[in-house]
């Protein structure tokens, strides 16, 4: 392939996902909760309606207490109120164990879907986490887990929550652009079920009720490989609802990470989200009739649901999200990497058509801590074109341009 014909531009050649081995129903999570939190049998069934509306029918943890009865926990206490509580330290100590393997579980199943491909040649590294830090990190240790040169470039991207994986891949697509030569590997490695705070309130409820452990790799390339599916990256469109900050916030805590995630998220969303996407479409030449694949990261179902709204998606356009949601749970910047995966099997295996000769466009978006926007097209391509695909959203008027 002439490589003048895909000049400056950066594909994504390859994803790989991983979760951790202990899969646990969402109501027998929980219960996990109720016990712990010592709830009275009212409060028993109003956590139970919560977790039921969430559309989660199972997570992922790397701990196996989440499907345990009290008196057989391995990492929390064996006592009525969980005391002592786990510190941070304890917790660190735990991600340090765990992170490297599910992180580099990912990377393998992403490389092995190019036998072709020599790891030695990887140029960089980018890992991405919000879930825990030490140094040397994750990185460092993935370099000598997978025999990679020691002059591998590093880059660790950190405590950016859910929109964490955009930061990664448009750092990717910069390296990328500067040296087509470059192959860039980027992981999203999260292990949220570690960080549980033993709290009332009803954000602490509703995030302890989403989030789950799981990771996602993918490489990056100047080039697609010939015959075979690749993602280009279009373009990248970010803003921030400052109004909105202090409704989604990581902080360190004694006792963990807490999250805050109130309700309200999905409205301040759904007052973004119109003028965000219409300024992306503008930046890459597109309306929204243009796109045929949605990858949205499933914050949680009400998110989902004010996306369709302003947008004027069917529930069925938001497929691959809602699988994820109900399969893994929002396992933070990984899930968006899981949704992308999704709809690559799709395509690869022949159940969705891209539509039209140029190969079709996906649309993602996640949100973070800020309140944080960030959105990116992406082209398909490396896939013969047979029939096309139906789209609910086929007016440029869903979203305004200009």
């Amino acid at each position: 392939m002439n490589k003048n014909t895909h000049e400056y531009s950066a594909f994504i050649t390859a994803i790989g996902t991983a979760v951790p081995q202990y899969a646990v129903p969402q109501m027998q999570i929980a219960q996990f909760m109720a016990d712990a939190l010592q709830f009275d049998h009212r409060d028993r069934r109003r956590l139970t309606a919560l977790y039921r509306q969430t559309r989660i029918e199972k997570r992922h943890s790397v701990l196996p207490d989440y499907s345990r009865e009290n008196g057989d926990y391995a990492f929390y206490p064996n006592t009525p109120g969980l005391e002592p509580f786990p510190t941070v330290g304890q917790r660190m100590l735990l991600y340090r164990q765990e992170a490297v393997p599910l992180a580099r579980q990912a990377i393998e199943t992403c490389l092995n879907k190019r036998a072709d491909f020599d790891r030695q040649s990887i140029t960089h590294l980018i890992v991405v986490s919000c879930t825990g830090l030490y140094a040397p990190g994750p990185d460092i240790e993935l370099i000598e887990a997978l025999g990679l040169p020691t002059t591998t470039q590093r880059l660790a991207i950190n405590f950016m929550g859910c929109y964490g994986a955009f930061n990664g891949l448009k750092t990717a697509d910069a390296m990328v652009r500067a040296d087509p030569d470059a192959k860039v590997l980027v992981v999203c490695v999260e292990l949220c079920t570690i960080h549980f705070q033993k709290k009332t309130e009803t954000d602490h409820l509703l995030s302890n009720a989403l989030f789950a452990d799981g990771a996602a790799a993918v490489l990056v390339e100047g080039e697609p490989v010939s015959e075979r599916l690749a993602l280009r990256l279009r373009s990248f469109y970010s803003d921030l609802l400052p109004e909105g900050k202090a409704e989604m916030a990581w902080h360190v805590s004694d006792f963990g990470f807490e999250m805050t995630l109130t309700s309200e998220v999905p409205r301040y969303i759904q007052q973004g989200i119109s003028e965000l996407l219409s300024r992306l479409l503008q930046k890459s030449g597109l309306t929204i009739g243009d796109i045929n694949l949605y990858a949205m990261h499933p914050g949680g179902r009400k998110i989902l649901e004010v996306i369709e709204q302003q947008l004027g998606l069917e529930t069925t356009d938001n497929r691959f999200a809602y699988d994820v949601l109900r399969e893994f749970g929002n396992m933070s910047s990984a899930t968006v990497l899981f949704v992308l995966n999704a709809v690559w099997q799709s395509l690869e295996s022949g159940h969705t058509e891209p539509s039209t000769d140029s190969g079709g466009h996906i649309l993602s978006c996640a949100f973070g801590p800020g309140l944080t926007l960030e959105s990116m097209i992406l082209d398909v391509v490396g896939q013969p074109v047979t029939t096309s695909l139906t789209s609910t959203a086929r007016s440029s008027a869903a979203v305004p341009i200009g």
